[in-house]
């Protein structure tokens, strides 16, 4: 009899528990706001030219997510993501990252929030490049998640996008695959290895990019691109593919030291997409800038009455990689004055700019690919008004400078004239080409031997070479930087004594380096001010880009006098 209550006690407890376990979970999924289906998923996977992964996950549900959507996927992932955004055709909408996925482990979640409910969205995500390996320069291998994880049972198609691959293997079988009922909080991750044709995709991060679009007077617009690019690849880099504004015209591609790049050439003109061929190939780990100029057509600007002028530009559209930090400046016609101003450019803040004749619109951002001017058919877009007597202003100015200075020199030669004092001989330091050309090549040597010696340090901060080869390497660098510098201190002396223009510079040169050291000792300084917790991480970006921004402002001054220097040898 005793066993007989003793089992049916545990049979009455182990109902409570059953009972208590449904109950817990029924009001876990009644607080998700689950008061919508998901009808159908298309999950679609594609790779950016330069090795980000986009996920772009088009949804369709019934009914109303009251508190929310729930997405997410295997939590390994997590640490991957870059930037999401949350859109359909018309609209975007806020989203959270990291949130619980119901009372689940293991899962990344997303939450979607809606005013009012679209039947149809779209989710995108980039992710690093971290997880596509290059095995060769035609064949990678994908790590990423081969579903998204949902709260309750959907039918999805799937779809790995790589325009002309060809699967080679993988865990899903090929690159196209779906399930009519995937399970709820599914986790899946999945690889899967292909060939593409050389230069489809590349491994490299474009640490920053800098614009500058300068409207002229009478209406031409001209641009100039800034890149700087580090190579991830195992392999050297010998090309880049950027794309340029829809309508460029006449590009051409400078090195960072102002060389020619003449292996550049439209890829394709449609597209504006253009191959940026480097002078040396780019090894890997090691970081160059390069510089892409080009003209615009007119019709960017519309005039819509006599002093108001429209203009409208398609800020970053059909661009196919990934750019960790971006600046666009819009330099006015001089004597033009920005009446009104929309930005575009999802995360970006903006400035203006204003001297005695000119005004200029500065964007910057961070985080900066396709997602970040959604919905497609937004455009940056601004408003100026603009007198056309400006025109003839600085010319009227001209004149009158040049009258007064010729009435000045008229009045010098007619006062009365004093007796000639004895000329005493001089004699000057005789400069000669070789000289000249020298003094290029070494500064350029220099320069090159320091953007070495950063890439070591940088591979050394990150682990990638021994400590011992790194002293041997670095010991190397400094004694030749040492060489260099005293190389350059005698013929800049020479230069310096032979008067004219080689003295100015040398002057801007000097500024030049004294600037460059004090922005090298900047970063360094955040740098130390962010591992000690000092400033956050928001101020060290932002700082950060500031310095940066300064400092291809530097290169672009140096790359200009070496320029003007190597014309006098060509």
């Amino acid at each position: 009899m005793k066993k007989k209550a003793l089992a049916f006690a545990v049979l009455i407890v182990a109902t409570m528990v059953l009972i208590s376990i449904s109950l817990s979970v029924k009001t876990v999924r009644a607080t998700s706001g689950s008061d919508y289906d998901v009808e159908h998923v298309e999950h679609k996977i594609t790779i950016l030219y330069n090795g980000y992964v986009s996920i772009n996950d088009t949804i369709q549900i019934t009914g109303q997510a009251s508190e929310g959507f729930l997405m997410g996927f295997p939590y390994e992932y997590g640490p991957y993501v870059i930037q999401c955004v949350a859109y359909n055709s018309s609209d975007t909408f806020p989203v959270s990252l990291n949130v619980p996925l119901e009372d689940h482990i293991g899962f990344y979640g997303i939450r979607v929030d809606f005013n009012e409910t679209p039947q149809v969205f779209t989710i995108g995500l980039v992710l690093s490049n971290k997880l596509l390996t290059a095995l060769n320069a035609t064949r990678f291998t994908l790590n990423f998640p081969a579903y998204p994880s949902f709260p309750e049972q959907v039918a999805i198609n799937s779809s790995v996008l790589v325009k002309g691959a060809k699967y080679v293997n993988g865990t899903m079988g090929n690159f196209t695959y779906g399930e009519e009922s995937l399970p709820a909080f599914t986790s899946m991750p999945a690889n899967v290895t292909f060939d593409v044709p050389s230069g489809q995709i590349q491994l490299f991060d474009i640490k920053v990019f800098n614009s500058k679009i300068t409207i002229g007077q009478s209406g031409g617009i001209s641009g100039s691109d800034a890149y700087y690019i580090t190579n991830n690849a195992p392999m050297q880099m010998s090309y880049a593919e950027v794309s340029l504004p829809p309508s460029a015209f006449n590009p051409s591609a400078i090195d960072q030291f102002g060389r020619t790049m003449p292996g550049s050439a439209w890829v394709n003109k449609t597209t504006s997409l253009y191959n940026v061929s480097f002078t040396e190939p780019v090894a890997s780990n090691i970081s160059v800038w390069f510089y892409v100029t080009y003209s615009l057509p007119s019709n960017y600007s519309v005039q819509i009455n006599p002093t108001d002028i429209d203009f409208k530009f398609p800020l970053f559209q059909g661009v196919d990689y990934y750019i960790d930090s971006a600046s666009v400046t819009f330099v006015l016609p001089e004597g033009a004055s920005l009446s009104n101003f929309n930005n575009t450019l999802a995360g970006s803040f903006y400035t203006i700019t204003k001297n005695v004749f000119q005004e200029s619109v500065v964007i910057s951002g961070e985080n900066v690919s396709y997602l970040s001017v959604l919905p497609s058919e937004n455009v940056l877009h601004f408003t100026y008004q603009y007198s056309p007597l400006w025109s003839s202003f600085l010319p009227t100015l001209s004149i009158w400078a040049l009258a007064i200075v010729g009435c000045a020199i008229l009045a010098f030669w007619m006062r009365p004239q004093a007796a000639a004092p004895v000329a005493v001989p001089t004699t000057g330091v005789g400069l000669h080409m070789d000289d000249v050309r020298s003094f290029v090549n070494l500064y350029e040597e220099k320069r090159k031997a320091t953007l070495e010696l950063e890439s070591l340090e940088t591979l050394m901060h990150k682990g990638k070479i021994p400590r011992r080869r790194y002293k041997v390497r670095k010991k190397t660098l400094e004694i030749r930087l040492s060489t260099l510098s005293r190389s350059l201190a005698d013929l800049t002396q020479r230069m310096r004594g032979a008067g004219g223009k080689y003295v100015d510079s040398m002057r801007q040169l000097e500024i030049a380096d004294a600037e460059a050291d004090e922005v090298e000792a900047g970063i360094k300084s955040i740098d130390a001010r962010h591992s000690r917790g000092e400033i956050s991480f928001e101020t060290h970006r932002r700082l950060l880009a500031d310095y940066k921004s300064r400092k291809e402002k530097i290169e672009r001054t140096i790359n200009g006098i070496l320029l003007r220097l190597r014309e006098e040898i060509s």
